[in-house]
């Protein structure tokens, strides 16, 4: 193999680094957009009402089986419960949450110490999300016939969940290079 190639491959971990903490930026950003919209904030009942940590969130979790609205349809009795359900206050506050977590992520050139701290939210919040695939049935393919269902076979919403092992490796990432820029100037300042 051609060592100008593996040059070049080699050196690409500070474009890395960026692709990762842009990649976060975008994806926190764009989905806390998307929480101030009814179809995102009834995606995610499953896994908030079945969560221990945070079903607390809702007034009646365990009736949400009764109201879901699929993705694209509009059912306006459902929206109704949702309403009086608290869907969409935690969807609101849970959304404003992420896209200020991604604000702080892509300023850690100015303001290290914050972005670092909201890298770290990002690793918790991740871990939370990874928590979904044990608390939230509607992780894994039912039993309606077919010989593969449950562990290990990820719905729809358990592939959206398992994605986020590699934010969890990424927030690791941006976490350690803020927090390495913050001392670099912490030391300069002293010197």
């Amino acid at each position: 193999m051609n060592n100008s190639f593996l040059n070049l491959v080699a050196g690409l971990d500070n474009a890395g680094k960026i692709a990762v903490r842009y990649g976060i930026v975008v994806v926190f950003i764009w989905i806390g957009a998307l929480k101030f919209v009814p179809y995102e904030a009834d995606g995610i009942v499953p896994f908030v009402a079945n969560s221990p940590f945070m079903s607390s969130f809702y007034n009646h979790p365990e009736q949400y089986k009764k109201h879901i609205n699929p993705e694209g349809v509009l059912i306006p009795a459902n929206r109704e419960w949702h309403q009086g359900n608290n869907t969409y206050g935690f969807s609101y506050g849970l959304g404003a949450f992420l896209i200020i977590v991604g604000l702080m992520v892509a300023l850690y050139r100015v303001a290290p110490l914050p972005s670092m701290i909201a890298s770290i939210l990002v690793f918790l919040m991740t871990l939370g999300t990874l928590s979904f695939l044990v608390t939230t049935p509607e992780s894994w393919v039912p039993h309606l016939g077919d010989q593969q269902f449950g562990f290990p076979y990820l719905s729809g919403r358990g592939r959206l969940v398992i994605k986020d092992i590699v934010i969890l490796g990424g927030a690791i990432v941006t976490m350690s290079e803020s927090a390495k820029l913050y001392l670099s100037r912490s030391k300069a300042k002293t010197k």
